[in-house]
């Protein structure tokens, strides 16, 4: 188990153009150490270091490389969706940021805490992770202000703002998956996902990049996709079945004697599923 981190954003949410700024900026050829970083990215200091950051913690780059599912998406000349509009690259890309693990917290959240509970308090979840950093690998990771900041932080990126004066996070990229809703008294919740909400081609990519070597997908995994999506695990196994027909003769979902998983019985590439997808719009 790697160490938790809780920190690296600058206390900024993901705002919507940020991911396609920081890609076109790296594209040039810049570093983000560049003394004239702030002057070509227009923002100020600490949001170079977030940009930087959000752009690691989706998965989009790696030591400040570029990974290709950024290309894939970003590009202004061949790219999916460079301005990210399409609700379902929202999807992909929170799936992406909760599988990264590079922002501890979402994952924590989604994954961990999801399975224990569906509504949750602030306070409640510092708890919760809190007592998830007193394992002895995790020595030293928890700060009650730097997790107190990351939860706040995690809430402006998925929870739409309730007064219209905050106009500003309203900008978030995450707000309009609607995945956490706040019920006001410091309680939120979890919102559970529908099938149509999502395109089966996103929960493709999701099980190929979560396959085992042996091209297997467990129940563990099927479980943990269900979380991710906050998608029921009979409706994650409804769209399993809608994709043995959109992908003939490539996976098969099996449910032998209560033991489910999904086996790829064909070659496929994960960008293809994608282009099954986008390639469509």
């Amino acid at each position: 188990m790697s160490k938790y981190s809780f920190s690296g954003h600058e206390s900024f949410q993901c705002k919507s153009l940020w991911l396609k700024k920081g890609y076109d900026y790296l594209l040039a050829n810049n570093s983000f150490t560049d003394i004239d970083a702030v002057a070509k990215l227009g923002v100020g200091k600490n949001m170079v270091a977030s940009i930087r950051f959000w752009l690691r913690a989706f998965g989009l780059t790696k030591s400040d490389s570029l990974e290709p599912i950024s290309t894939y998406l970003l590009d202004a000349e061949n790219g999916k969706d460079p301005f990210t509009e399409d609700i379902n690259t929202i999807w992909l890309l929170h799936f992406l940021l909760v599988t990264s693990e590079i922002a501890s917290l979402y994952n924590l959240l989604f994954v961990e805490y999801q399975r224990e509970k569906k509504e949750f308090k602030k306070s409640e979840l510092q708890s919760f992770i809190k007592r998830k950093c007193s394992m002895p690998e995790q020595k030293n990771v928890f700060n009650d202000n730097t997790v107190h900041k990351d939860i706040g932080v995690l809430l402006k990126n998925y929870v739409a703002p309730s007064d219209l004066k905050t106009i500003e996070d309203f900008s978030a990229l995450m707000i309009g998956l609607g995945l956490i809703i706040n019920k006001g008294n410091d309680t939120y919740c979890f919102k559970v996902s529908k099938p149509e909400d999502i395109a089966p081609e996103i929960i493709m990519f999701a099980l190929i990049r979560m396959r085992g070597k042996d091209k297997t997908v467990s129940f563990d995994v099927l479980q943990k996709l269900s979380l991710i999506f906050v998608l029921p695990m009979v409706s994650l196994i409804e769209v399993i079945r809608a994709l043995e027909n959109i992908f003939p003769g490539t996976l098969v979902f099996s449910d032998n004697r209560g033991i489910k998983n999904v086996q790829f019985i064909g070659e496929i590439d994960e960008f293809k599923a994608l282009n099954h997808y986008y390639l469509q719009l």
